[in-house]
C-alpha cells in the first residue's frame, strides 16, 4: 500500500538532490505560482534526469502525471527562462513524498526533436503522440509516433500559435472525389503498422472493429481487436473522434468566458470541471475566496460525483446484462438534478463556478431540497447492493476480470477509483486538501484485486462518502459572501461601478474583456469523478490564457485497454470498458 497519509512535501529537497547528482549547472530553476519545483534541463540530459527521478532518487517520482508542450514563440514574459521555441513539460508525481516536480526541456527550430521516455513510463506513449500531433515535436525511439487526436491526413499541428483556431481563419473546405478516396484509404487498418501479425503458426487472426459507435463504449470510440476465435490476442484503441480543440479555445476565450468550455470536458461531472480551472486562475491572480464559497463548491462537486457515479453504476450493470438497475439509478440521478437545477438554474452543464466565487448565493429553500435527497439516497444504495453487487452473475462477470496491480497502475498513470481499487489510499481530497476539504470527515474506500468488481465497489462506497460530505456542508454552511472582494473576480462587483467615470469604464472593460491576469504559471489538480483532473495555465499578462493544458484521467486510462484485455474474451472487454468509467470528451478534449 502507498504511504497515502504522508504530508505534502513543500521543501525544495528534490532540487538539492538533483544538483548533487548532476551538478548545479545542469538546471535552471523557475518560480511558479503553484510552487511546484520546476527545473529547466538541457535536451541531452533530459532522459537521464527523468530516469533518475523515476528510479534513482530516494522516494522516487514513479508516475508520469502529465507530458505536454508549449509554443513559446509569441510569449512576451519569459524572464529568467532559457531561450526556447518549444518547451516539453514533464509533470512527475511521487506518492512516497506526496510531492510533484516539473521538468522543462527547451527546444529550438521548427522541427524539434527529443528522446522518447516510453522506455521509462508506458503512459508516455499517448502523451508523446499528442505532443507530436499538436506541436510537431518528434520523439526519437517512440514505437509508433502518429496522429492521435487529429485525422491521419491532417495538415499542420493545431496547438502551434501559427495554426488557425477557427474555420473562418482558414480557406473553404473542399472534398473532391480524389481527396475523399485518400481520406477513406487513411482509415484502413493495417495490422503491420501496429506491430501485429495477421496469422499465427496454425491459424489466421480475425480483426474486428468495435466502434466507433458501438453502444457499449460510452462515447465515439473505436477499438480494433485481434482475435483468435473469441479470445483477444491484442487491441488497438483509437481515440480522437470527439476532439473539439478545447485547449486551443483556451487561447481565444477570456479567462471568464472559457468557464462553459470546461463543463464539456467530463460532461457527466458538471461543476466539478469548473473547479480546477477557477482554482488555477485564482492562484495566478492571488484571489482568496470566502469560506462560504469553499463549502458551496464542495457541496455541489460532491453532488455531481454522486450523479456521475450513478451513471457509471447503472451502465456498468447494463453492460454485463442487468437491464433494470440503469432505470432505477437514472431516476435517482434525476432527483439529484432537481437539487442542482434549483441552485444553479441548469442541470448537466450549469457553468456555475466563477473566478473568485460562484454565480450567485444559494436560493431560499436549498437546504430542504438537499436534506430530502440525503434522507432518500442511502436506502436506495443499500437496495442496489442487493440488486447488483451481491448478484452472483454480476460477480462472475467482473471478479478477476481486467485486473492490474499497483505498480502497473502507477506506470500507466492510473488515478482515482482505478488506483484505489488496487489498495492505494491516495485521494487528493485527503492528501492535498483544496477548497476546505481538510474540514470534512470521510473515508477513502479501497479494493485489493484491482479488477472490474473492485473498481465498481470503490465507486459505490464513494457515493456513500459523498453523501457524508454533503450532509456536513448542509449542517455547517458558513455565513458570508458568495464572492471574493478581489478586483479580478468575475463578473466584477457591481458596487465598484458608480463612483466616477473611471470606475464605470473599468467595470465595463472587466465585464466585456474579462480580468487581466498577471504573468505566470500555475497548475491545480482535483480529485474529479474519474480520477485526477488538472488545469495547467500560463498567463502572459493578458485577458486570455497563453496556454491552457487540461490533464484528464480518461486519456491515460484508455491506453491501458490492451494490457487489461489480452487473454480475455470479447464479452469480458465490455465489462472492462464499463469498469474504467470514461467519457470520450474527457479523453479527446
Amino acid at each position: 500500500m502507498l504511504a497515502g497519509l504522508a504530508r505534502q512535501e513543500v521543501s525544495p529537497a528534490v532540487g538539492a538532490e538533483l544538483k548533487e547528482r548532476f551538478g548545479a549547472k545542469t538546471f535552471v530553476s523557475q518560480s511558479t505560482h503553484d510552487e511546484i519545483p520546476t527545473f529547466w534541463v538541457a535536451r541531452a540530459m533530459a532522459h537521464s534526469v527523468l530516469d533518475y527521478l523515476r528510479t534513482g532518487i530516494t522516494r522516487p517520482y514513479r508516475m508520469l502525471f502529465d507530458l505536454t508542450a508549449i509554443d513559446e514563440r509569441q510569449r512576451l514574459h519569459r524572464q529568467d527562462q532559457p531561450a526556447s521555441d518549444f518547451t516539453v513539460v514533464y509533470h512527475l508525481l511521487s506518492y512516497e513524498r506526496n510531492a510533484d516536480v516539473r521538468i522543462k526541456v527547451p527546444l529550438t527550430g521548427s522541427a524539434p526533436t527529443l528522446t522518447t521516455v516510453t522506455d521509462l513510463w508506458p503512459a508516455a506513449n499517448w502523451y508523446e503522440c499528442e505532443a507530436w500531433d499538436m506541436f510537431g515535436i518528434t520523439f526519437d525511439g517512440h514505437p509508433h509516433l502518429r496522429r492521435i487526436l487529429m485525422p491521419p491526413t491532417w495538415k499542420g499541428h493545431p496547438l502551434r500559435k501559427d495554426h488557425p483556431a477557427r474555420a473562418t481563419e482558414a480557406g473553404p473546405f473542399e472534398l473532391s472525389e480524389a481527396r475523399e478516396d485518400v481520406e477513406q484509404e487513411a482509415l484502413r487498418f493495417r495490422p503491420e503498422q501496429w506491430g501485429l501479425r495477421r496469422r499465427s503458426e496454425t491459424d489466421e487472426f480475425m480483426f474486428l472493429n468495435l466502434g466507433p459507435n458501438h453502444p457499449s463504449v460510452h462515447g465515439v470510440f473505436r477499438i480494433v481487436l485481434q482475435l483468435d476465435g473469441e479470445d483477444i490476442v491484442n487491441a488497438v484503441p483509437d481515440i480522437g473522434y470527439h476532439h473539439r480543440g478545447a485547449e486551443k479555445m483556451g487561447e481565444r476565450q477570456s479567462w471568464h468566458t472559457y468557464i462553459p468550455y470546461t463543463d464539456r470536458i467530463d460532461y457527466l461531472g458538471g461543476v466539478m470541471n469548473n473547479l480546477p480551472y477557477v482554482l488555477a486562475v485564482e492562484k495566478l491572480a492571488g484571489i482568496e475566496v470566502p469560506d462560504r464559497v469553499q463549502v458551496i463548491r464542495v457541496m455541489l462537486a460532491e453532488l455531481f460525483r454522486i450523479i456521475s457515479h450513478l451513471v457509471f453504476y447503472g451502465t456498468m450493470a447494463q453492460d454485463v446484462g442487468a437491464m433494470s438497475p440503469v432505470f432505477y439509478m437514472f431516476t435517482d440521478r434525476e432527483r439529484a438534478f432537481e437539487v442542482i437545477e434549483a441552485i444553479c438554474g441548469f442541470r448537466m452543464h450549469p457553468s456555475w463556478f466563477r473566478i473568485g466565487g460562484v454565480s450567485q448565493d444559494l436560493p431560499q429553500g436549498w437546504d430542504r431540497l438537499v436534506r430530502e435527497f440525503l434522507d432518500y439516497m442511502p436506502s436506495r444504495l443499500d437496495e442496489y447492493d442487493t440488486l447488483v453487487m451481491k448478484n452472483r452473475i454480476f460477480k462472475r462477470r467482473t471478479q478477476g476480470i481486467g485486473a492490474y496491480g499497483l505498480d502497473e497502475a502507477i506506470g500507466w498513470g492510473v488515478t482515482g477509483p482505478g488506483l484505489r481499487a488496487c489498495g492505494s489510499q491516495w485521494d487528493y481530497r485527503k492528501q492535498r486538501p483544496y477548497s476546505g476539504y481538510e474540514q470534512f470527515e470521510f473515508e477513502i474506500p479501497t479494493g485489493s484485486r484491482g479488477d472490474c468488481y473492485d473498481r465498481t465497489a470503490v465507486r459505490v462506497e464513494e457515493m456513500r462518502q459523498s453523501l457524508r460530505i454533503v450532509r456536513q456542508c448542509l449542517e455547517n454552511m458558513p455565513e458570508g459572501s458568495y464572492k471574493s472582494r478581489h478586483p479580478l473576480t468575475t463578473p466584477p462587483l457591481k458596487d465598484h461601478t458608480m463612483h466616477d467615470i473611471e470606475t464605470l469604464i473599468t467595470h465595463f472593460l472587466n465585464v466585456s474583456w474579462g480580468p487581466v491576469i498577471p504573468p505566470g504559471e500555475a497548475s491545480v489538480c482535483i480529485e474529479a469523478t474519474k480520477g485526477l483532473n488538472s488545469y495547467y495555465l500560463i498567463s502572459d499578462g493578458g485577458t486570455m490564457s497563453y496556454r491552457t493544458r487540461i490533464r484528464t484521467p480518461s486519456f491515460p486510462h484508455l491506453q491501458m485497454i490492451p494490457l487489461m484485455c489480452r487473454g480475455s474474451m470479447v464479452a469480458d472487454l465490455i465489462a472492462i470498458l464499463g469498469s474504467i468509467d470514461f467519457v470520450m470528451a474527457d479523453a479527446d478534449r
